[in-house]
C-alpha cells in the first residue's frame, strides 16, 4: 500500500544515516565537498589482518550497494606490489570494491617524472620491481639481481648464488623500497654510485655528484602484526646513507624523494580524488581532504606540510621543513599542469587525523608540552626533512579509523 507523502516524509526522517547521494532520489544528502586519503598499514589492516574498525568505517563511507559516498584514496607508502594487487587485498579486507586507480603506492607519482623514463634505471626493492617500473614509463630497467648476474665477482657475501656471466651496464637508481637481502643491494648500489653506472671497471676518482638517485618511501619504522613496529624503508635509505658517507666522505643525495611526507605525493592524491569526484558525476568541488594515518613522522608530517603547501602563495612557501629540496626534479607532463593548476585553485585544506591503532600510542611520540617537543621526541623522519614540531601534531587524535570518519562527517555535517 503506497504511503501518503506526509507519512513517506515522517519515516525517512527517522532513518539514520541518510540515503546516500543519488540522483534518483529526492532527499539524498548533496554531493560531498570533501575526500579521504587513508594510510593503510596500521591504520586498516595489521600486516594480513583487518583493523575491526576499518569494516565499521566503510560501511558509514558506503551506501547499500556498496559505492562509496564520498572520494577515497588509499595512500600507502608500501611498494612491493602491484597497484591491482594492493586493490585487490583492500576489497577483500574492507568488503567493497577498491579500484587500482584509488591505490597510491609509495611509487605511484613516478609515472608523472616523464624526463627519467628513457633512462636506463638500477631498480631496487622486492615484489615486481621490473613490472612496477614498467606500469610507470621506465622503458629501460635493471633490477638488482640482473645486476648481480651480470657482475658475479661483486656479491661476495652470498657465494653460492654467483652466476658466470657478465654484460656491461650504466644506470640510475630507483629505490622501490627495502629490498629481501640488504647486504647485496646495499653492495650494488653503492657500486654503481662509485663507478658512475660501471660496477665491472677498477675503481678509480669517486665521481661527484654521484648518479641520480630516486627513492621511494622514507618510513623508518611501520605497523605489521609484530606488537612494535617493523624496521620500513627508511631504514635501509639510512644504512645506504652512511655506507656511502663512510666510504667516500661525502652526503648522498636524492634527485627526488617521493612517498609520504613528500609534497608531490599529495599533490598526485589530491589529483585522483577529484577524478573520483568527476567520474561519479559530483559537481561541488572538492575543499577539504582528511588524511588519516597512524605514523606522525610520516602521514601527519605530510599532511600537515601539504595543508601548508595548499595555503602559500608560491610553491617555494610550501617547502617549510625541508632543508634543501629534494623535490627538485619535479614532474614535467600535461597531466602534472592541470594537477598543479587544480591543487592551487580547489582544495583548501588537508586536516591531519592521527589514530592509535598502529605506529602511534598515546603519549609515546610527540610530549604535550610544546616546549618540550624539540628536546625530547626523536625524529623519525628523514635526514633531508628537518624536525618542525607542528608537522607531526596532528589536528585530531582519535581511537580508531571509524572514529576519523565520524569526526570528519561531523565537521561536514554530513552523514
Amino acid at each position: 500500500r503506497l504511503l501518503p507523502p506526509t507519512s513517506l516524509r515522517q519515516r525517512l526522517s527517522r532513518r539514520r544515516p541518510l540515503l546516500p547521494a543519488s540522483p534518483a532520489h529526492p532527499l539524498s544528502l548533496p554531493p560531498p565537498a570533501f575526500g579521504f586519503l587513508f594510510d593503510v598499514d596500521g591504520v586498516l589492516v595489521r600486516g594480513s589482518q583487518a583493523v575491526p574498525a576499518a569494516r565499521q568505517a566503510f560501511r558509514r563511507l558506503a551506501d547499500s550497494g556498496g559505492r562509496l559516498r564520498v572520494p577515497v584514496v588509499f595512500l600507502t607508502n608500501a611498494g612491493n606490489c602491484l597497484r591491482s594487487a594492493k586493490a585487490r587485498e583492500l576489497s577483500q579486507a574492507l568488503g567493497l570494491q577498491v579500484s587500482p586507480e584509488q591505490v597510491i603506492l609509495s611509487h605511484s607519482p613516478l609515472r608523472l617524472f616523464s624526463q627519467f623514463h628513457q633512462k636506463c634505471m638500477l631498480v631496487a626493492g622486492q615484489g615486481p620491481v621490473e613490472e612496477n617500473a614498467h606500469n610507470l614509463g621506465f622503458k629501460h630497467v635493471v633490477t638488482i639481481e640482473a645486476l648481480r648476474k651480470a657482475y658475479p665477482l661483486l656479491d661476495m657475501v652470498d657465494q653460492s648464488r654467483r652466476p658466470k656471466d657478465e654484460s656491461v651496464l650504466g644506470c640510475w637508481v630507483i629505490l622501490f623500497g627495502e629490498p629481501v637481502r640488504w647486504e647485496t643491494s646495499l653492495q650494488l648500489i653503492t657500486d654503481v654510485l662509485l663507478s658512475n653506472g660501471n660496477p665491472g671497471a677498477e675503481l678509480q676518482d669517486i665521481p661527484y655528484p654521484h648518479l641520480p638517485v630516486l627513492a621511494c618511501n622514507m618510513d623508518l619504522l611501520w605497523m605489521a602484526e609484530a606488537k612494535m613496529p617493523r624496521f620500513g624503508h627508511g631504514t635501509f635509505l639510512l644504512c645506504l646513507e652512511n655506507i656511502y658517507k663512510k666510504v667516500t666522505g661525502r652526503e648522498l643525495k636524492y634527485e627526488a624523494l617521493i612517498g609520504k611526507p613528500s609534497t608531490v605525493t599529495y599533490r598526485y592524491a589530491e589529483y585522483l580524488i577529484k577524478q573520483q569526484a568527476e567520474k561519479q558525476g559530483w559537481k561541488s568541488p572538492i575543499r577539504r581532504l582528511y588524511a588519516v594515518g597512524d605514523n606522525p613522522m610520516s602521514d601527519i608530517y605530510g599532511a600537515n606540510l601539504y595543508n601548508s603547501y595548499l595555503k602559500s602563495a608560491h610553491q617555494n612557501q610550501a617547502q617549510a621543513g625541508v632543508k634543501r629540496s629534494p623535490q627538485a626534479a619535479s614532474p614535467q607532463t600535461e597531466d602534472d599542469l592541470h594537477l598543479r593548476k587544480d591543487c592551487n585553485n580547489s582544495v583548501e585544506s588537508c586536516e591531519s587525523i592521527l589514530v592509535c591503532t598502529g605506529v602511534y600510542r598515546h603519549n609515546a611520540d610527540v610530549p604535550s608540552k610544546t616546549e618540550e617537543r624539540t628536546a625530547e621526541t626523536v625524529f623519525h623522519g628523514h635526514r633531508d626533512f628537518c624536525f618542525d614540531p607542528s608537522l607531526v601534531e596532528a589536528s585530531y587524535i582519535v581511537q580508531d579509523v571509524n572514529e576519523a570518519v565520524q569526526l570528519a562527517f561531523k565537521k561536514e555535517d554530513w552523514s
